[in-house]
């Protein structure tokens, strides 16, 4: 329960206490505000609200209600999670009681270091009117405005997709508000989101035409459950640390799940059709796409001096309407990504959606990626330590690139460009042999992954704050999952691919959990889990290990057996990171399509 402190009794007629307690505030009234408040449990969330406020329910829930930060206040009410208690209390304490307005409190906190979230209502209103005549005016423009309609739209994401703005939007934020009025909450929607998708991927999986098209209408249906948990979490200001891992964690899930069962639906269909390899190519393709996205954005979203005439020139064409939904459906984000698979999916075959998924996949990242290098080159950014930070967390590197770092790569005069050139001299000394002469397998390709472990090591010997120095962890995981494809494919095993895809799987979530959690602000996994996994240069060398030991089903076993250590390594520690309390409420308001 939470406390809502209201400085005097409300003007007759006013229903704010009806308001508060809508939103789940056990309303006192006190003149004594410091007496009230001492007498409210130190573990609750309180709020201080002006008698006279008038304004919208939903201005009260937004600077009221949200979880996610410490402090929240509008116009005549303020609040403070249990953390910002003492401030509040100090704040109260130098007020004169006459004076003590939520206003003035909320001044007197930020002066006292709490970081208070003012939301930007928009046209709602929230006021404190002086008198019956403002007191009139200020009701008036509350009745002009239907709150109910603004809540609507502002669950949606205000930069989306083409194909979730104009065909998922328009309803599924009244499926969002229909879950919301029946107590569901967004982590339940985020997982029969998961479930749907699965059952589709079961769909698939049967090989049969009427599997087929049940698959694509189940992950159509899924995705708009996808944009309803985070509609619904909009809505209701539901946000949560769980909720945060759910939503990062599970779209991928659900994607390369049904990569799986559009697999073996091919396997089982009647051609007998082994799509299995561009399965695999397809996640790693979108996998690479969104490390470039992460690493880019990381390395620049804190630079100083950070414009160039091609981002001058991107927002030039951001500005004009039809560029602006181009732009955004040329990079294939995941609503239209998801549709381009489930109509596919129902009309033709496993390896057609494959065909036409890889080749829309790679010309969005070569775009994207384009772009960006262009951008990297025209732009004079300085770079912070923390930004240097992130991009050498994403990097992944293990004990074998650390200790070539520290030693061979203490001799490498580092430039603007030479982290960049390093690593992709490392992914050309790996790949090229077991790709173009066929020697994996073979303990030549041994010796060619202890090279690139020793290059990986010297191109994050410096501190990375290059130009381009955003493309090293991209380039670590086209090579360490390069690799493991293409022994795969080399070793002709029965089940070696899938077993391949499965441990492509595990490390990519380690990617992403990586990803997530720099995003919240928390830093990298701890480095005693990335040594415990072998780093990206490690696993390159046991995979390559295996495949020159062991041959047939040998080399199978050993990535099964690689695949489930990983997977149970990482998932275990982060599960224990996301369900602890000082995990970030990391949601997505940027809009950027994944």
């Amino acid at each position: 329960m939470s406390t809502a402190i209201l400085t005097g009794p409300p003007p007759a007629g006013s229903s704010l206490e009806e308001d508060l307690r809508s939103l789940g505030f056990d309303v006192r009234v006190a003149a004594d505000v410091a007496g009230a408040l001492a007498a409210v449990p130190a573990t609750e969330r309180v709020a201080v609200v002006d008698h006279r406020f008038v304004g919208h329910v939903h201005a009260l829930r937004l600077a009221l209600t949200d979880p996610r930060f410490p402090a929240g206040a509008t116009e005549g009410a303020l609040t403070v999670q249990p953390d910002a208690r003492a401030s509040l209390t100090r704040a109260l304490a130098a007020t004169d009681d006459g004076a003590s307005l939520p206003g003035t409190l909320a001044a007197r906190l930020e002066a006292d270091g709490v970081a208070v979230h003012r939301p930007d209502l928009g046209v709602l209103v929230a006021a404190v009117p002086d008198g019956g005549e403002l007191r009139a005016k200020a009701l008036a423009e509350t009745e002009a405005v239907d709150d109910e309609a603004v809540r609507l739209r502002s669950a949606v994401k205000s930069r989306d997709g083409f194909f979730t703005t104009f065909c998922i939007s328009p309803y599924s934020r009244y499926l969002a508000r229909w879950c919301a009025r029946r107590g569901l909450t967004p982590n339940q929607v985020t997982t029969a989101s998961l479930l749907t998708a699965l059952i589709a991927a079961g769909c698939a999986a049967t090989g049969t035409r009427g599997g087929f098209v049940a698959a694509g209408a189940l992950l159509l249906f899924s995705f708009v459950l996808d944009c309803t948990d985070g509609q619904l979490a909009r809505y209701s200001l539901q946000y949560s640390t769980l909720g945060a891992w759910l939503d990062a964690t599970f779209d991928r899930a659900k994607e390369y799940a049904f990569y799986a069962g559009l697999a073996l639906g091919a396997s089982r269909g009647g051609g007998h059709d082994d799509v299995w390899a561009l399965a695999l190519g397809a996640m790693i393709l979108m996998t690479c796409r969104h490390v470039v996205d992460f690493a880019f954005n990381e390395a620049n979203h804190d630079a100083t001096a950070n414009t160039s005439p091609t981002a001058a020139l991107s927002g030039r064409l951001d500005s004009v309407g039809w560029t602006v939904w181009v732009r955004r459906m040329i990079v294939l984000p995941i609503g239209e990504r998801w549709a381009l698979i489930a109509v596919l999916t129902a009309l033709t075959t496993p390896r057609t959606v494959f065909y036409v998924l890889l080749i829309g996949c790679a010309f969005a990242a070569c775009y994207t990626t384009a772009g960006r290098v262009l951008r990297s080159l025209t732009r004079k950014a300085r770079r912070t330590d923390r930004a240097a930070q992130a991009l050498a967390d994403l990097a992944d590197s293990g004990p074998v690139a650390e200790a070539a770092a520290g030693s061979l790569g203490r001799t490498v005069p580092g430039r603007a460009y030479s982290a960049p050139f390093w690593a992709a001299l490392a992914a050309a000394s790996l790949l090229i042999g077991p790709l173009v002469t066929g020697n994996g397998g073979t303990w030549r390709a041994v010796l060619q992954a202890v090279v690139y472990a020793v290059f990986a090591g010297v191109a994050v010997a410096q501190p990375l704050k290059g130009p381009l120095d955003w493309l090293v962890p991209p380039v670590f995981r086209g090579a360490e999952y390069g690799i493991i494809l293409g022994l795969a494919v080399q070793s002709g095993a029965p089940g070696a691919l899938p077993a391949a895809f499965g441990l492509v799987a595990a490390v990519a979530y380690h990617h992403y959990d990586t990803v997530y959690r720099i995003r919240g602000g928390t830093g990298a996994p701890p480095h005693r889990l990335v040594r415990a996994i072998g780093g990206h240069e490690g696993r390159v060398l046991a995979v390559t290990i295996a495949a020159a030991l062991w041959h047939g089903r040998g080399f199978t076993i050993a990535l099964t057996v690689l695949a489930a250590a990983i997977a149970l390594v990482v998932l275990s520690e982060s599960i224990r990171f996301w369900v602890s309390s000082g995990a970030p409420a990391v949601h997505d308001e940027t809009g950027e399509p994944a």
